[in-house]
């Protein structure tokens, strides 16, 4: 049983019934503890509302012992349940001088959560970028514009290197030109 509601029986007065439950939400079987505070009693137990086409009880009428505890089981057929389900536990005693009506609302189970075989893998890990990617990533440009200035760098380095080794105005002016090409690239990639 998951849950339980306690009703005291005789506790203010003879025949008196008191419970501190407002209502009672279930989704499966429950149980009334009836407890008595002073003399034996009677207690006649009854579903009412829609309760009674879904809930059970294995009888009507408990005798409560003299300061005793007396557990009254209420079958509840969860499966019949496909949306909330109200009604009431009504309790009397004193020969129906005294009531009390507890409202029940019994609901739905939770739906099924389909579960497959890939909750059961640890999840993939993305791998840790490489020092040249941590670089790329630092200067904020594509990978494609810094491999052109990678090669344009080369090229002004072989130009510089051929026109020291030829000498003379016009290998200088070659590399100027080189140099100027260089830059353009880089300005119309980058902007």
């Amino acid at each position: 049983m998951s849950r339980e509601v306690t009703v005291h029986v005789n506790r203010g007065s003879a025949d008196s019934l008191e419970t501190a439950v407002g209502t009672l939400e279930t989704r499966e079987s429950f149980g009334l503890l009836l407890e008595s505070h002073g003399p034996p009693a009677h207690v006649h137990c009854r579903l009412g509302g829609d309760l009674e086409r879904i809930a059970s009880l294995e009888t009507s009428n408990y005798y409560v012992e003299s300061e005793g505890e007396t557990y009254v089981p209420v079958h509840v057929a969860s499966e019949a349940i496909d949306r909330p389900v109200e009604g009431t536990l009504e309790v009397l005693t004193g020969y129906g001088s005294e009531s009390l009506s507890i409202p029940v609302v019994a609901k739905p189970a939770p739906g099924e959560v389909d579960v497959d075989d890939s909750l059961a893998e640890p999840a993939q890990r993305e791998p840790e970028p490489s020092a040249l990617e941590r670089a790329v990533t630092a200067t904020g440009l594509e990978p494609a514009t810094l491999v052109v200035v990678a090669l344009g760098i080369v090229a002004v380095a072989i130009a510089t290197t051929t026109a020291a080794a030829i000498g003379g105005p016009l290998a200088m002016v070659g590399v100027g030109i080189v140099a100027i090409g260089f830059c353009v690239a880089v300005a119309l990639l980058v902007l």
